[in-house]
């Protein structure tokens, strides 16, 4: 079994990947006529046709949360995606399969699942007993119908002695904004896992004049209406290859609900009530867990869900996903930011990691969370001061857990952060205003795949905000996602950039790589 994890010789050719994971088109092509006949399913029983009416699979399929011994298979019947989906006011059983070949003639796993109309008929199967650190390929059937092919890996046991990690981050993918022409390109990358670190969908109404336009008359706020919008993302067949091509481990930012929520507390009190508020983070909330690949242990009650968890890929990278959105204080002006109680995490994630990152771990410690960890004072442009929805406004907090990293002695903590649309490199200061102070720790920041347009290189600001921060070291506000390569030795991060996204074909190109060094936090090129 090799030990390198996402290797090129590991994750098959392009050209077979994109026959595979074509979405609803390849679904047609490798339709029951051509996949039916496999093993395990030629003598099966095929549901009626009359249950599921027309193709069912438009939304694609999806795997996620990796273990050693499995993984969660997704997706979703919706024939009229953006209509409710189109289904029967009814179960519905849907057949999975998973094959260590992409033909599925050495189907290794297989069940039943039922598909329910009070989970917008959405699949959810963990699989269990595979191979560590293996491919795996995987389809559904219903009605008669067969889904696209995905392929998914497992991850390598705990501890087991990894050479190489390959993974992307990615956030920020307004459909209304611009294409999915990064998405595209992801799926060709050889990678083991995508990390989505927020604003997988926007709330914003229809506009006509962005690229593309939002379904519905306005924000959604009922379920059904949450429903649909993550139903119109998911039809973009770059997404949907995205998510074939890869298991995904995702986590919400704001839009997934409101612009800026916290906690219970509304952004705008007057357009929506408290309770009004809550009832929509509930509705978004289950829309959410539908249309991604979580665990049962991530099944919303009401309006919590429990997002914060823990990954380790052999004995080279764990990665601790942060939620935070749903415990966090307020935001307030710069004057309270650093009172003692405000919290971005809440008192029992806040513990837990705390507890995490001070144990046992493997060589490299990524953080993967949504919004701007070190300082960034704003000093020119229209905005001045600091970020009130970044973890500037939760100074108190920031500064203990950046200490706590330091005192802990936990092995090369790297951030992963979102948000901001824009690619960012920072080093991790004990003291942010003391440039002479010790890096403690490094920040990749990723851009967005879409929000903000086709983006450009630098604003003309760009340069003021580098000479007066002088712990960031690189700022570029293209579109695309961070290729990261983790080695025992160094951490290589490629920031992958289109340079347009109101246009299809914009090429891929590395707009810059930084590397960290085992031992030594902060990035240099």
């Amino acid at each position: 079994m090799s030990d390198v994890a996402g290797s090129p010789a590991s994750r098959g050719s392009v050209s077979r990947r994109r026959v595979l994971l074509g979405g609803a088109a390849g679904a047609a092509v490798l339709g029951a006529s051509a996949l039916g006949a496999a093993p395990g399913w030629a003598e099966a029983r095929v549901p009626s046709r009359r249950q599921v009416p027309g193709q069912p699979f438009t939304l694609g399929v999806a795997s996620g949360d990796p273990l050693p011994d499995g993984v969660v298979l997704w997706t979703r019947l919706a024939p009229e995606p953006l209509a409710g989906g189109g289904m029967p006011d009814r179960p519905v059983p849907v057949q999975w399969q998973v094959a260590a070949d992409e033909n599925f003639r050495l189907v290794v796993a297989s069940g039943s699942e039922l598909a329910r109309p009070q989970a917008a008929h959405s699949v959810h199967a963990e699989v269990a007993g595979l191979r560590s650190g293996a491919d795996y390929f995987y389809r559904f059937r219903a009605g008669g119908e067969i889904s696209p092919v995905g392929r998914t890996r497992t991850a390598p046991d705990p501890g087991r002695s990894l050479q190489q990690f390959a993974f992307a981050f990615a956030s920020c993918q307004s459909y209304a904004s611009g294409l999915y022409t990064a998405h595209g390109h992801l799926a060709e990358e050889d990678l083991s896992l995508v990390v989505q670190l927020g604003d997988y969908v926007y709330e914003g109404p229809p506009n006509p004049d962005l690229p593309r336009r939002h379904e519905g008359d306005g924000e959604p706020v009922t379920l059904d209406e949450y429903r649909n919008r993550h139903a119109q993302y998911k039809t973009d067949t770059n997404l949907q290859g995205a998510h074939g091509a890869f298991p995904w481990v995702v986590v919400f930012d704001d839009h997934e609900v409101d612009n800026n929520w916290a906690d219970e507390v509304p952004q705008d009190p007057d357009r929506q009530s408290r309770e009004e508020f809550l009832a929509r983070r509930a509705a978004a909330f289950q829309a959410y867990h539908e249309h991604m690949p979580l665990r049962r242990s991530s099944m919303p009650h009401g309006i919590d869900i429990a997002l914060y968890r823990r990954f380790t890929f052999g004995d080279l990278v764990d990665f601790h996903v942060l939620d935070t959105r749903q415990y966090r204080s307020d935001q307030v002006g710069d004057a309270r930011r650093d009172e003692p109680d405000r919290t971005m995490l809440g008192d029992e994630q806040e513990a837990w990691l705390r507890d995490a990152v001070a144990g046992p771990t493997a060589r490299w410690n990524a953080l993967a969370q949504q919004v701007f960890f070190s300082q960034r004072d704003f000093v020119a442009g229209p905005d001045t001061g600091f970020s009130n929805d970044a973890w500037d406004n939760y100074l108190v907090e920031r500064n203990n857990l950046r200490d706590h990293l330091a005192a802990a002695g936990t092995s090369n903590p790297v951030v992963l952060t979102g948000d901001v649309h824009a690619n960012y490199v920072c080093d991790v200061k004990a003291d942010f205003d003391d440039p002479d102070s010790a890096t403690v720790a490094t920040e990749l920041v990723g851009t967005s795949i879409s929000t903000g347009g086709d983006g450009q290189d630098q604003r003309p600001n760009d340069s003021v905000q580098l000479a007066e921060n002088p712990h960031i070291k690189f700022i570029n506000r293209n579109r695309g996602y961070v290729r990261n390569v983790v080695t025992p030795a160094e951490w290589t991060a490629d920031f992958r950039v289109v340079d347009y996204v109101t246009l299809p074909g914009a090429p891929l190109r590395t707009r810059a790589t930084y590397v960290i060094e085992n031992g030594r936090p902060g990035a240099t090129t």
